[in-house]
């Protein structure tokens, strides 16, 4: 299993539910973060720098790059991890919502892809988390604004995968129901994890495939990682 002891990592979303629980265990790990988030907790590891940003705004992480490269230099881990969800019919939702959740679930990773995995590919190395979902590929009622930034995102993960072998490693990490404040933050829609009925993962059990994905030797790449609740059936 490779050592993560001494890399540098840049996490978006990092503040909260997935994010926050991949940046612990990263942090235990010894890696040095970034944090990037709307709202970055205010206690972090000695090990972790916070950076407020939002991902749905493009100079916001062209500010974030620039920062991170003079404070901590090229990273070898990229976890992109923000996301917003919605869940309103297709007939009769508010678009603006939904350009929301697309500016920040897809558009928001696509600009991290762009700010720092050129430095990545220069030094010759690296590891590409994008944090996708189960929605990824299905449809679903109320869910399709979701799901098709999902599904967006997966193809354009394997497209990077494509675009930078072998220097930088890939990997897709979709879970299912997981119980963070995902569902308290979504633009609309009044699900909960305990509503959906499948039971649910927990943020560590998905920071825990995540760390397994990176800990892989050298030349193993670990491109598709679902986990789900066992009674989930989608």
């Amino acid at each position: 299993m490779q050592h993560l002891k001494g890399k540098k990592a840049v996490i978006s979303g990092g503040g909260s539910g997935i994010g926050r629980a991949i940046m612990e265990k990263l942090s235990a790990a010894q890696v040095t973060i970034a944090l990037a988030d709307l709202n970055p907790p205010a206690q972090l590891p000695d090990n972790t720098q916070s950076y407020t940003c939002d991902v749905s705004n493009a100079k916001a992480i062209d500010a974030l790059y620039a920062q991170v490269q003079q404070q901590l230099g090229t990273p070898s881990i990229l976890i992109c991890s923000a996301g917003r969800g919605v869940h309103e019919k297709l007939t009769e939702g508010d678009p603006e919502k939904w350009q929301h959740v697309i500016n920040t679930n897809l558009m928001g990773t696509l600009r991290m892809i762009r700010a720092f995995v050129p430095a990545m590919l220069e030094a010759g190395e690296g590891d590409v988390i994008i944090i996708s979902s189960v929605s990824a590929g299905q449809s679903y009622a109320y869910g399709g604004v979701y799901a098709a930034t999902k599904t967006a995102l997966e193809v354009v993960a394997e497209t990077l995968r494509k675009e930078v072998l072998p220097s930088i490693r890939v990997t897709v990490v979709a879970p299912g129901v997981t119980d963070t404040a995902f569902f308290e933050n979504t633009l609309s829609g009044s699900q909960t994890a305990e509503s959906i009925g499948y039971g649910a993962l927990t943020a560590e059990q998905v920071a825990d495939a995540v760390l397994f994905a990176l800990r892989q030797p050298p030349g193993v790449s670990l491109n598709n990682i679902t986990l789900r609740p066992t009674a989930q059936e989608f």
